[in-house]
């Protein structure tokens, strides 16, 4: 399939192209800034600001499926008007040129914090532990808004025309550059760096794989999924943690294991037969420091598929 992924200069985009690529597919990446090194997969790049329609309608043609990723990302990095006419816009005009070009699927980037909790102005807890796609959206802020509005535009796409889409509402990833600094505490001293989600987390790479089992699927309509690995940085009994550490007096669904997420991703894992294979443990030590491989791979601004990738380009 010839693939366009949106956003492809970030890191999720980043290895999402790469993994695309080394599946078979054609892949060409598109952001507004270039990337300072190629994905490992040898994917194209065209420069484009998805925010002008002219320049999203220019570049969404002739593709099979877009996949994207392109957002700002975080609450609180932007003024919120400027995150949600980012967000919501480039989002808008992908979708419209994607209707309009015949693209068959369409996989979109939400996110977990699309229930609304965890940038909350008054803060409220989850209405249940793990959450899943059944747990009710209360977005307060324009991060949060921009993400649940996308997935509404979704389901008016698939009202409108023959494409497919998946949603994908991804927990936090742990990649190269940021496994020791964001995560690392939250194993050493998990009492002082409680997260909204409850240390869960997604190994970028066990993302991009769901990104190329989203993409291959045929699922008709407009599915959302929860996308985050099934344990929970640190390893931490996660009732324990919600009880002891966390203090929150939340009901807990039945947990696949005791180390749980506090996101369930059952629903694409089903849907999907997407599999995790990674941990936080291919990252960080027990201390929640950075593996020696790991700090490499920071330390030269390389990620392991491209140290993959220049492996095999030495062998052959």
């Amino acid at each position: 399939m010839r693939v366009l992924v949106t956003g492809s200069s970030g890191c999720v985009g980043r290895v999402a192209a790469g993994r695309l690529g080394r599946a078979g597919h054609e892949v060409v990446g598109t952001d507004v800034v270039a990337p300072t090194r190629p994905p490992s997969g040898e994917a194209s790049f065209v420069l484009a600001d998805l925010t002008d329609a002219g320049d999203a309608y220019a570049v969404i043609s002739g593709f099979d499926a877009v996949v994207h990723t392109a957002a700002i990302p975080l609450a609180g990095a932007h003024p919120g008007h400027t995150v949600f006419r980012n967000n919501m816009m480039a989002t808008y005009n992908c979708v419209e040129a994607a209707l309009g070009a015949g693209v068959s699927r369409f996989v979109n980037f939400s996110s977990e914090a699309a229930a609304g909790h965890f940038f909350a102005e008054r803060t409220f807890l989850p209405q249940y532990l793990p959450v899943d796609e059944d747990h009710q959206l209360l977005p307060e802020d324009p991060y949060a808004f921009s993400k649940v509005f996308g997935e509404q535009m979704m389901d008016a796409a698939v009202r409108r025309g023959p494409m497919r889409v998946i949603s994908i509402r991804s927990s936090s990833a742990m990649w190269e550059r940021n496994a020791e600094e964001y995560f690392g505490p939250q194993v050493r001293n998990p009492a002082d760096h409680a997260t909204p989600n409850v240390h869960s987390y997604i190994d970028i790479y066990d993302l991009a794989d769901a990104v190329v089992a989203a993409v291959a699927s045929d699922l008709p309509g407009h599915e959302v999924m929860y996308i985050a690995s099934p344990d929970n940085v640190g390893g931490f009994d996660f009732a324990a943690l919600v009880r002891d550490v966390y203090r929150w007096n939340v009901p807990l669904r039945d947990l696949a294991r005791p180390d749980a997420s506090g996101v369930s991703s059952a629903k694409a894992v089903r849907l999907l037969g997407w599999t995790p294979t990674r941990s936080w443990r291919d990252w960080l030590d027990e201390h929640g420091r950075a593996l020696p491989d790991v700090r490499r791979r920071r330390d030269t601004d390389l990620s392991l598929d491209d140290q993959l990738y220049l492996d095999a380009s030495e062998t052959t």
